[in-house]
């Protein structure tokens, strides 16, 4: 099986080939914006060290949020425009999940994971799993000054870039905690396997839609803007 995924949801760009097993090329690079510009230069070098071409490819994997608007906007439609170019298969991943498949399995055992993302704002993008990674509640967006009100008391293993945010509200209301070594943002690497995992050849997907937990910051004006 032959996989490209992208990330550009966050404040990271990557690009992974995931082919007979594992991983054969990858680029990450950690940026606040540019991401546009970043993300096909990237595919190009992937596809060319893996010795690839789009149209050999079997699936295409795209993290769909949460995240930041206009990243997310960036990864899907590069995703969806060569999906359709080529008439391949396209599969969303939410950004959640591929910090939580980055976290060792020696670190899960008997704990609770707590995924926790900044949103650059008061909330805090999270999702609770199971030490086997079974969903334990939705994606979630929460203050975080509220965030012992929503989250259960239990042993937490806390991953992602709002980590030392969320364990330090946590702790503070007597909450046990720990923080994970597993990389904090998404990596498309992580998705390209969570992809293999998930799709069978010839199945059949809709188009990834983007994951939106809050409203974006730039509302359109009513009336075009026109008084």
């Amino acid at each position: 099986m032959k996989i490209l995924a992208l990330d550009t949801a966050v404040s990271a760009c990557s690009v992974a080939l995931w082919r007979d097993g594992g991983v054969r090329a990858r680029r990450y690079e950690l940026i606040e914006r540019g991401h546009a510009e970043a993300l096909m230069p990237m595919v190009e070098d992937v596809l060319a060290a893996a010795g690839e071409r789009i149209l050999g490819l079997d699936l295409l994997a795209v993290t769909i949020g949460p995240g930041a608007f206009t990243g997310l906007r960036i990864g899907l439609a590069a995703a969806r425009g060569m999906a359709l170019a080529s008439a391949l298969p396209c599969l969303g991943v939410t950004t959640l999940e591929a910090v939580a498949y980055g976290i060792p399995e020696a670190e899960r055992k008997a704990r609770t994971v707590l995924v926790a993302l900044n949103s650059k704002t008061e909330i805090i993008f999270a999702q609770l799993f199971l030490a086997d990674l079974e969903p334990l509640s939705p994606p979630l967006a929460l203050a975080a000054d509220g965030l012992a009100r929503d989250i259960p008391r239990s042993p937490l293993l806390i991953a992602g870039d709002a980590a030392g945010l969320a364990a330090q509200r946590l702790t503070e209301s007597g909450i046990e905690t720990a923080l994970s070594s597993a990389p904090a943002l998404p990596d498309a690497a992580v998705v390209a396997a969570i992809a293999a995992r998930r799709w069978r050849p010839g199945q059949a997907l809709p188009p990834p839609s983007p994951l939106y937990l809050r409203r974006p910051a730039a509302i359109p004006a009513k009336n075009g803007g026109r008084r």
